[in-house]
């Protein structure tokens, strides 16, 4: 005999039954259920696709929901919530299945529930490590100390009207992303800052002089205010890409990123009307923004 704490809704029930009555008991055959086995004990919870609830992405660990309308809001805020879906402003939120081999960092303060046996750290290892990260901190925006959760269960972060990204950190061989982008991302990945290789892209330039950026291997999801239809991706093989503007919302590390007049002379860049843009120089491939 086998014994079974099983989470259903909001409430606990008991049952003492075997293993195999438990697979054949129609009450547990749910179309869409997470289960854990932690020794003896299995905790299951329905997440099922409903009317509303929809899976936007999915990729190895990571699942993004999205809601396609916002049903609880009270009358007075009914109209304006209505609109708001129809233009695609919606919340979402990012679901990871986390087990050995699967670890996640997110920023402090994004996690909304976690079910199982769960462990949460932090992604510093040394004395030295934190003043780095403090530093980093410091120019990009970001938190310090960012949380590490590993175990075998569900992460759950906090919903947000902004677009969900995930992205492949080696398909991009090192990624550079633009302030305030970073939600979480899987543990194999590192998390540094980098520099401007000259002060010129950074005070012309309009992007800052410093940038978080991903290496290694693993999923990242980005924040992004721009649906992923929307984006452009540029890829460069030994070429080079102008923007005017900071619309690059993220691109290769293996790029190299300075500020340059538009024309070869002042008469030529005052006859473009452009004067100063980005070039991205390289192989590699950026993704732009398109306002």
């Amino acid at each position: 005999m086998i014994y079974f704490d099983i989470g259903i809704n909001l409430g606990i029930r008991k049952y003492h039954i075997s293993f195999d009555e438990y697979l054949l008991a129609p009450e547990f055959q749910w179309d869409r259920v997470y289960e854990w086995k932690r020794g003896i004990i299995m905790y299951q919870i329905k997440l099922a696709d409903t009317d509303n609830r929809k899976i936007a992405e999915q990729k190895d660990n990571i699942t993004i929901y999205e809601y396609h309308h916002d049903m609880s809001v009270d009358p007075g805020a009914a109209v304006s919530a209505y609109y708001a879906a129809q233009m695609n402003v919606r919340k979402r939120q990012a679901l990871f299945a986390l087990d050995s081999s699967h670890g996640v960092v997110c920023q402090a303060g994004a996690m909304q529930w976690i079910a199982g046996k769960v462990e949460a750290g932090t992604n510093v290892n040394s004395v030295g490590n934190f003043a780095k990260k403090l530093l980093g901190a410091s120019v990009t925006g970001e938190s310090v100390v960012k949380p590490l959760y590993t175990g075998e269960g569900q992460l759950m972060l906090e919903p947000t009207y902004k677009h969900l990204l995930i992205e492949g950190v080696s398909e991009w061989s090192g990624m550079v992303i633009d302030d305030g982008l970073f939600l979480a991302c899987q543990s194999t990945v590192n998390l540094d800052t980098v520099s401007r290789k000259n002060v010129s892209s950074a005070l012309a330039g309009g992007e800052g002089l410093f940038n978080t950026c991903l290496t290694g291997e693993g999923l990242v999801v980005l924040e992004s205010r721009y649906p992923r239809e929307e984006l452009v991706e540029v890829v460069l093989e030994d070429d080079e890409l102008k923007v005017d503007g900071n619309f690059a919302v993220c691109w290769s590390a293996s790029l190299s990123f300075t500020v340059e007049r538009s024309a070869k002379n002042l008469i030529g860049s005052a006859a473009s009307g452009e004067g100063l843009v980005n070039v991205y120089r390289g192989t590699g491939r950026v993704l732009m923004a398109p306002l």
